[in-house]
């Protein structure tokens, strides 16, 4: 039982299947067939670890086991903020309408992170090109072009010795070099797995990064806390389980610390505005105006709806500024790699000038 227990808990599905998944299980419900029926029809169109997933919930649903419960051992699959919305919607009878709500914030938070994906591709990419030209440049062109010069017997420049240099590493010491690779990058894992933090902190250090990662983490958090509010949780308990769901400390903490606020009798908005280095005067506005109103949810829906068209904007801009600094950082890179080689030929071609005249 430990062991199937492990097992469940490591299973882990794509974005496109949970949507799927949680899209189909809406549909049937709110189509008025019954829960175990559902899941029992789902189970026989599935396959791989979505009917894994299927078959575990139908077991736990034999033995009297409540959706929530079953869902919860796949914490790689259902974070806390859905368990825990499942669960009130369990027990205040509006299971249907949850559901399709979940549906639609997964889909909202795909693809808000599918823009992000997109924004970054373009620069990884070129950047991707760039080291694939390099490596063709020392491992095919370096090597005919160096045994021209140990021909010719010319001195070369720094720049040129240097290339020559990288590449005879490279040729010579090959599988030393990838062993080298492969440990790095087995140690950078490791240390991803481990010592997390320390990596975002990093990162997190340069100002256009750090602002980015800051506002998807209020998207995030705020497209949360209106499902966990929406569903009938508490504003306390749904600033706990919000806190796992961002990625900075400093926002992490602060949202602690709102936590505590709020149990003090005071208002949320009152927490964030000690905080206006990360939660701006804008959207602190707007969740005192749904506390005054009593539309808290709506207010967190506002925010999240702003907050995803701010990161939108932000990638658009910085991908556009970021294309035309790549492309003239490697043109730069690669014209200097082939003047290296080209300029001791040119050197020689002047000196056999000068000595025919």
């Amino acid at each position: 039982m430990i062991g199937r227990s492990t097992d469940l808990r490591s299973i882990s599905i794509s974005n496109n299947d949970k949507l799927s998944l949680l899209s189909n299980l809406a549909t049937m419900f709110n189509a008025g067939i019954p829960i175990l029926e559902t899941i029992e029809s789902m189970s026989e169109d599935s396959k791989g670890n979505i009917k894994k997933i299927l078959d575990s919930v139908r077991d736990d649903l034999i033995q009297g086991q409540s959706i929530y419960s079953a869902f919860s051992r796949f914490p790689r699959v259902f974070n806390k903020v859905t368990i825990n919305v499942i669960k009130a919607a369990e027990e205040a009878g509006t299971l249907d309408v949850v559901l399709k709500d979940i549906k639609s914030q997964t889909q909202k938070d795909m693809e808000f992170m599918d823009s992000v994906k997109s924004a970054l591709t373009y620069p990884i990419v070129i950047l991707i090109v760039f080291f694939l030209v390099l490596f063709v440049i020392l491992v095919v062109v370096i090597p005919k072009v160096s045994v021209v010069f140990e021909q010719l017997r010319v001195e070369l420049p720094l720049p040129t010795k240097v290339l020559l240099f990288v590449s005879n590493i490279i040729l010579d010491f090959t599988l030393p070099l990838v062993i080298i690779l492969i440990l790095l990058g087995a140690g950078v894992v490791l240390l991803y797995k481990r010592k997390k933090q320390i990596l975002f902190s990093i990162l997190f250090a340069f100002p256009v990064i750090s602002t980015l990662v800051k506002n998807i983490d209020i998207a995030r958090f705020s497209r949360s806390m209106f499902l966990l509010l929406t569903s009938g949780i508490t504003i306390t308990n749904a600033l706990e389980l919000t806190r796992d769901v961002v990625i900075r400390r400093d926002i992490h903490k602060t949202i602690g610390e709102a936590q505590e606020t709020v149990l003090a009798g005071k208002r949320l908005s009152e927490a964030f505005k000690a905080r206006k280095d990360l939660f701006p005067s804008l959207i602190v506005k707007i969740i005192e105006a749904g506390e005054k109103t009593g539309t808290l949810d709506k207010s967190m829906e506002e925010v999240s709806m702003h907050m995803d068209y701010q990161v939108t904007s932000s990638l658009k801009k910085v991908v556009a500024l970021l294309e035309p600094i790549m492309l003239v950082m490697v043109a730069l890179l690669v014209g200097g790699m082939m003047f290296s080689i080209i300029s001791p030929i040119y050197g020689l071609i002047s000196q056999v000038g000068g000595v025919g005249r």
